[in-house]
């Protein structure tokens, strides 16, 4: 995939949001390139603040994050099964910088959550770095930034943002 634009970057993230939705999860991760991770930060440090010494609800490698879809799909994930009804809306699509094979890019997103007879809304932005390969594109991190105060009154994060 050598020449990608934004049109092309708005149809794979909304790709991306339709996998979350539709729970196949399985499928999400597979987006993701080996070295990836996948990050939220908590609500009270600056989006570019490095996970290594900065409180995220999620820091996830590849393998964590693996590892997680995987717990996410069993029965056994109490706090998802039932799973939630998710539905991910992505806006105001921005390349912020191209580098190398690399894509920044930034996105808006209002996540609603259905669970229990409850519906929350999760709603922030997205900072994906993304690589344009022979095999299309491809996330090598994904920031998700809550724009909320902190998780009141949702209390928690148990599903993909």
């Amino acid at each position: 995939m050598t020449s990608v634009n934004r049109t092309d970057i708005e149809e794979f993230l909304f790709q991306e949001a339709a996998l979350i939705d539709n729970w196949r999860l399985p499928d999400w991760l597979k987006l993701f390139t080996d070295d990836a991770h996948y990050y939220v930060p908590s609500t009270d440090v600056a989006e570019d603040a490095p996970a290594e010494n900065n409180l995220f609800y999620i820091a996830d490698d590849r393998f964590r994050l693996g590892e997680r879809v995987v717990r996410l799909m069993k029965r056994t994930a109490h706090a998802e099964y039932p799973r939630s009804k998710l539905r991910h809306l992505i806006s105001n699509v921005l390349i912020r910088k191209r580098e190398g094979d690399t894509i920044e890019v930034g996105s808006v997103f209002v996540t609603y959550r259905s669970k229990d007879g409850q519906t929350d809304v999760y709603f922030g932005s997205n900072i994906h770095k993304l690589v344009a390969g022979e095999d299309g594109l491809r996330i090598r991190e994904k920031r998700c930034i809550l724009a909320s105060d902190g998780l009141r009154p949702q209390g928690r994060v148990s599903f993909i943002l």
